[in-house]
C-alpha cells in the first residue's frame, strides 16, 4: 500500500499529477466501472438484483449487507430502476463515510452531519441525481466532475459509474477526511482535488458529466464551459427555494430542465 501524499500548504490547490493519477491506494471487491457496461437504460428488477450481488464488502464493525439491501428495496419501491445506480449503492458501504456515533442511521433515508456545517445527502437524493446523470446514457460514463467531495460517499459511487472522476472540495478538512474514507477502495481513476469548486477543474475538462452537491443562485459559467457537447450537468440551484436542475449541452445550445424542490448547503467560493 502506498503512503498518502504529504499535506499541502494551507490554501494551496492540490493539482492532479500526470495520468494515471491514483489519488490513494485502493478495493471495492470485484466491482469495477467495466462491470456496468450495458446496464443503463430501462433495466429490469432481476438485473438490479444481479448487479447488487457484484460486491459484498465486509463492514467495519457492522454487517451492513442486510440494511443496505433494505435501503435498495426502499429506493426501488420509490421508483428507482436504474440498475447501475442501484448496483453502486449496493456496493458502497455508506456507514464508512459517517461518524461512528451515526453508523446505525447510515442506511436510513436521511441526511447526516459530516462536520463544518456540511452533510452527506439522503440516499434517495444521491440516487435521484446519479440516475439523472446517467438517464438515457450508456454506463459507465467517460469523464465526470463532482463539485463538493464532502465525506467522499458520492465520489465512491461515481467511481463505479464513470471511467474517470475528478472530485473537488473547498474545505481542506473535508478533503482530507474524504481521502481517509477512500483509502480502502481501489479506485485509481478517482482524483481528489482541493480547490474552488465554483471554478470547476479546467485541467480535467471537458466532462461528459458534472454533478454538484451545493446550490448557488446560478450555475457557474465555468461549469458550462467545461461540459462537453453531449454532456449533462445535474445540480441544485437557488438561494432560498432550491430546485434540481439538469442541463444538457449540445454543439449549439444548452437545454435546461428544472425539476423538484431540494435542499442543499450553499455553494461558496474560495478554499478554507
Amino acid at each position: 500500500m502506498k503512503s498518502p501524499r504529504s499535506k499541502p500548504p494551507a490554501g494551496a490547490p492540490v493539482l492532479a499529477p500526470a495520468k494515471p493519477r491514483p489519488g490513494f491506494p485502493a478495493s471495492l471487491a470485484s466491482f469495477s466501472p467495466g462491470a456496468l457496461t450495458g446496464l443503463a437504460g430501462s433495466p429490469s428488477r432481476p438485473k438490479v438484483a444481479a448487479v447488487a450481488q457484484l460486491s459484498r464488502p465486509v463492514g467495519l464493525g457492522l454487517d451492513s449487507s442486510a440494511v443496505r439491501q433494505a435501503m435498495l428495496t426502499r429506493l426501488a419501491a420509490q421508483g428507482l430502476e436504474h440498475a447501475a445506480v442501484l448496483g453502486a449503492l449496493g456496493a458502497v458501504e455508506r456507514h464508512r463515510f459517517v461518524d461512528s456515533a451515526l453508523v446505525n442511521q447510515a442506511y436510513e433515508d436521511t441526511s447526516l452531519p459530516i462536520g463544518l456545517g456540511q452533510t452527506i445527502s439522503k440516499p434517495s437524493v444521491v440516487a435521484r441525481m446519479l440516475a439523472l446523470l446517467l438517464e438515457g446514457r450508456e454506463a459507465p460514463l467517460g469523464r465526470v466532475l463532482e463539485i463538493g467531495t464532502g465525506c467522499g460517499y458520492q465520489a465512491a459511487l461515481l467511481g463505479l459509474l464513470a471511467r474517470e472522476v475528478y472530485s473537488i472540495e473547498r474545505l481542506q478538512a473535508l478533503h482530507e477526511r474524504a481521502r481517509t474514507n477512500l483509502l480502502g477502495l481501489r479506485l485509481h481513476h478517482l482524483h481528489l482535488i482541493l480547490g474552488d469548486g465554483m471554478l470547476g477543474y479546467p485541467r480535467g475538462a471537458q466532462y461528459d458529466g458534472i454533478i454538484a452537491a451545493a446550490a448557488g443562485d446560478a450555475i457557474p459559467d465555468a461549469w458550462i464551459d467545461q461540459l462537453a457537447p453531449g454532456g449533462r450537468l445535474v445540480a441544485p440551484m437557488g438561494s432560498g427555494r432550491q430546485s434540481l436542475v439538469v442541463i444538457d449541452k449540445t454543439e449549439s445550445a444548452c437545454v435546461r430542465t428544472v425539476l423538484e424542490s431540494v435542499h442543499f448547503v450553499p455553494l461558496k467560493s474560495g478554499i478554507a
